[in-house]
C-alpha cells in the first residue's frame, strides 16, 4: 500500500464474539484502516449497532454471510473464527493478493503433526505454510513485514513468552525447568454460552484447568526452541479467575550462573527499550491487570527473591487486545509499513 492511496480496507470474518467486537472498537480510531465489512452466518443483517451499543454512531454496518468474492476486495481479512476456518479460506484471499491475519490457532504450530494432535483435526493448509509469519512483533517483526498469512499468537504465549525470551537468549537460565503459571479472566473462553463461565459457577471462586495439557504449551515450547536454538522444557498451569478481562503470568526460572538482579533489569530494558507496546516496570514493581485493561500494553517486572537462584517473572496483558484483536492489529500496522501504534494508543482504564 502506497502512504497516498485509500485507507486499507479491513474485512472481518465471524465479527459477533469478543475478539471482533474488540478488532472494530480499535479500528475504529484507526487513521488509515476501514472496516468495509462483517460477517456472521448467524447474524446475516443485523446492525453491528444493534449487537454493541458501544458503536453506535462509529461504525454504519450489518454482519453478513461470508462471500469470498466480497472478501477478495479487501486489503486484509481478520479470521476472528472458530479453529480450521482462515485454513480454509485463506489460498483463495492470498491468491488474490489479499493479506490474511487469523486469531484462531490454524497456523501457530508449524508442526502439522503436533497441531492435530492438539486440535483434534486435520489440518488443511500445508501448503500455506510457507507464506505465514508468527505475529508476535517483538521477535519476529521482520517476517511479519513480508508474510502473506499472520498466525497472531495465544493470549498465555503472548504474555509468557514475552516475559521469558529475553532470559532464554542471553543463555542465562536452565532451560529444562521452566515453570509458567497464568490466570486469565474468563473473556479467554469465548462469548459461547457455558455453564461453568456463569456468573453463579465463576464468581468468588478460582481454579486451575488444562493441568494435563493446555493447546498453548506446544506453541509456545516450539516459538522458544525457534528462537533460542536450544530444547526448551515448560511446565504451563493456566488457571481461571473471577474478572471479565485481564491476564497475568508469572513465570519462574532457574539461574544457570551468576548475575545480579540489577543486570537482569538492565537486560530487560534493553530488550524492550523500543518496543512501544511493552513495558519494563522499575525493579521492585507489582503489575497489575488493570495497568493494562483496554490497552495493547504489556508490562512486566522481574524479581530475584532472596537472592536466590530462582528469577520470577510476572507479565500482564489485556487477553482480548494484546493477547487477541490488539496484537493482531499491530501486525497489520507492520505489513503495511504504517505506524505500529496506529490504532492501539487507548490508555488503560482505571479504576
Amino acid at each position: 500500500m502506497q502512504m497516498n492511496q485509500q485507507k486499507v480496507q479491513v474485512g472481518i470474518v465471524g465479527g459477533t464474539g469478543y475478539t471482533g467486537v474488540e478488532l472494530l472498537r480499535n479500528l475504529a480510531s484507526h487513521p488509515a484502516a476501514e472496516v468495509i465489512m462483517i460477517t456472521s452466518r448467524s447474524e446475516d443483517g443485523v446492525a453491528v449497532a444493534d449487537m454493541y451499543p458501544n458503536l453506535r454512531g462509529i461504525y454504519d454496518l450489518q454482519f453478513s454471510v461470508p462471500d469470498i468474492e466480497q472478501l477478495k476486495t479487501c486489503d486484509v481479512v481478520f479470521f476472528a473464527t472458530p479453529h480450521g476456518v482462515a485454513m480454509s479460506m485463506a489460498t483463495e484471499l492470498i491468491a488474490n493478493g489479499v493479506k490474511v491475519i487469523d486469531l484462531a490457532a490454524d497456523f501457530r504450530i508449524e508442526d502439522l503433526d503436533v497441531w492435530q494432535q492438539w486440535y483434534g483435526m486435520v489440518h488443511t493448509g500445508a501448503d500455506l505454510m510457507p507464506s505465514v509469519a508468527y505475529g508476535l512483533p517483538e521477535y519476529y517483526r521482520s517476517k511479519i513485514k513480508q508474510a502473506s498469512i499472520i498466525a497472531n499468537p495465544g493470549c498465555y504465549p503472548t504474555s509468557i513468552l514475552l516475559g521469558v525470551l529475553p532470559l532464554l537468549k542471553a543463555g542465562l537460565v536452565d532451560e529444562t525447568s521452566i515453570i509458567a503459571d497464568g490466570k486469565s479472566g474468563v473473556s479467554g473462553a469465548g462469548k459461547g454460552a457455558n455453564v461453568a463461565m456463569l456468573g453463579a459457577e465463576m464468581s468468588e471462586s478460582f481454579k486451575a484447568y488444562g493441568v494435563n495439557g493446555h493447546r498453548h504449551q506446544p506453541e509456545m515450547v516450539e516459538k522458544m526452541n525457534e528462537i533460542t536454538g536450544s530444547s526448551v522444557n515448560v511446565t504451563f498451569v493456566p488457571h481461571l479467575v473471577p474478572m471479565v478481562r485481564g491476564m497475568e503470568s508469572t513465570i519462574y526460572v532457574t539461574l544457570t550462573q551468576e548475575v545480579s538482579q540489577a543486570v537482569i533489569q538492565s537486560l530487560y530494558e534493553e530488550a524492550y527499550a523500543s518496543e512501544p507496546f511493552v513495558d519494563v516496570m522499575p525493579a521492585g514493581s507489582l503489575p497489575e491487570t488493570r495497568m493494562v485493561k483496554g490497552s495493547n500494553m504489556c508490562r512486566m517486572a522481574i524479581y530475584r527473591p532472596a537472592g536466590g537462584d530462582k528469577i520470577v517473572i510476572t507479565s500482564v496483558i489485556d487477553n482480548l487486545v494484546k493477547g487477541a484483536a490488539g496484537q493482531a492489529i499491530q501486525n497489520m500496522n507492520i505489513m503495511f509499513g504504517l505506524d505500529e501504534r496506529f490504532g492501539l494508543n487507548q490508555v488503560a482504564l482505571l479504576p
